[in-house]
């Protein structure tokens, strides 16, 4: 038999309404009623996690966290929010699945480690039992460091040219710290690091992998929320080894051909991409924040087929947010401010029409009251 036909935009459509972008403001019941902090909601830049919050219908502003939610260092050893009483959950999802995938998460530390002859996995461990015993208390984040790297042992070291010292690797350091049972104190920079309410002592620095398929997975929340994919591109989202992916992807997914590319989506999700459509009511228009995890889908062509656009979009450094309309990025935008208004700097990717614009405009009212000013 072979496989359902899905048509690009229905695809880029199916993941507009399942991560909720397709939501009236404020509808959101609370942090439990929005379906993204399944996979965490990354928080890079001023407009992070509560903007992307906001988007899929939360009430929120710039600067004022909701007690029910956490941010912690996850996901490629980024920032990202989850709801507070997850928090025990996602560690364990967030384990290791093998001494490769350890290895592949903490990057360049994995080298030194292994030449030491210790396990990434034990050195995560390692590490967050360290990290447990030096913050007692709330700790900002240079002093805590200063403090592990009078701990550790020379693996877990490396000079580094910028800060003119020597301290942690620091995949290893941000990856161990849920694993230690800590969280991220939100708005403060430089980060400050203070232990999680209530976390359980058997829970600190184990290394048994989640089985495939509980609370978080990672790889089945991928598939959720950036479907239709496959284990490569999740194991690039991830920052894990193909393999392993491959080894806990789902049993229950069907096999589809998007534009004449081969991906799965889980069964239970297949009738909600193959009816994916534009709304009703008129496109969706949506100012998405750099990192926002629809921009963040490792198959950059099937977002952008113009691949001469993927370096305005993805830059090393400096990434504009995305005009999202209909399921389609159709250009960038950034925050200009100045003083208690916020202007923006546009560029559209071809002729918006009139109503486009309008919602651009509305949407651009939105965030500047998400940040507390008036638009300009």
């Amino acid at each position: 038999m072979s496989a359902p036909r899905v048509p690009r935009l229905a695809a880029l459509r199916y993941r507009t309404h399942v991560q909720q972008l397709d939501r009236a403001p404020a509808c959101a019941r609370g942090p439990q009623d929005v379906a993204v902090l399944d996979a965490g909601v990354q928080d890079t830049g001023p407009d992070g996690a509560l903007w992307a919050l906001a988007l899929r219908g939360l009430d929120v502003r710039a600067g004022a966290w909701p007690d029910a939610l956490a941010l912690a260092w996850t996901v490629r050893g980024a920032p990202h929010a989850y709801r507070r009483a997850d928090l025990v959950d996602v560690e364990r999802a967030l384990r290791p699945w093998s001494a490769e995938d350890a290895a592949k998460r903490v990057f360049d530390a994995a080298r030194p480690l292994r030449a030491g002859g210790i396990d990434p996995r034990d050195a995560l461990a390692a590490a967050a039992r360290a990290l447990r015993d030096v913050v007692d208390e709330p700790r900002p984040k240079g002093e805590v460091s200063t403090a592990m790297t009078a701990r550790m042992p020379e693996p877990y070291l490396r000079w580094c040219r910028p800060c003119g010292t020597t301290h942690m690797y620091e995949q290893t350091f941000r990856l161990a710290a849920l694993h230690a049972g800590l969280e991220l104190e939100p708005g403060t920079s430089p980060p400050v690091l203070r232990r999680v309410p209530g976390w359980p002592h058997d829970a600190v620095a184990r290394t048994d992998a989640a089985p495939p398929g509980g609370p978080h997975d990672l790889v089945r929340t991928a598939l959720r929320f950036l479907g239709p994919t496959t284990p490569r591109r999740v194991a690039a989202f991830l920052d894990s080894p193909v393999r392993d992916v491959t080894a806990r992807w789902p049993d229950d997914v069907v096999e589809v051909d998007v534009d004449g590319e081969r991906a799965d989506v889980l069964a239970e999700d297949l009738d909600a991409l193959r009816t994916a459509t534009a709304a009703a009511d008129g496109p969706v228009v949506r100012l998405l924040g750099p990192f926002d995890l629809f921009l963040q889908a490792r198959d950059r062509t099937l977002l952008v087929p113009d691949t001469a656009r993927h370096r305005a979009l993805w830059p090393t450094l400096g990434r504009p947010g995305a005009v999202l309309r209909d399921g389609e990025v159709v250009g960038t935008w950034r925050p200009r401010a100045r003083g208690r208004r916020l202007a923006l700097e546009l560029d559209p990717w071809e002729p918006w029409d009139a109503a486009t614009r309008a919602a651009v405009d509305t949407e651009h009212e939105r965030l500047a009251a998400f940040r507390g000013v008036h638009a300009a």
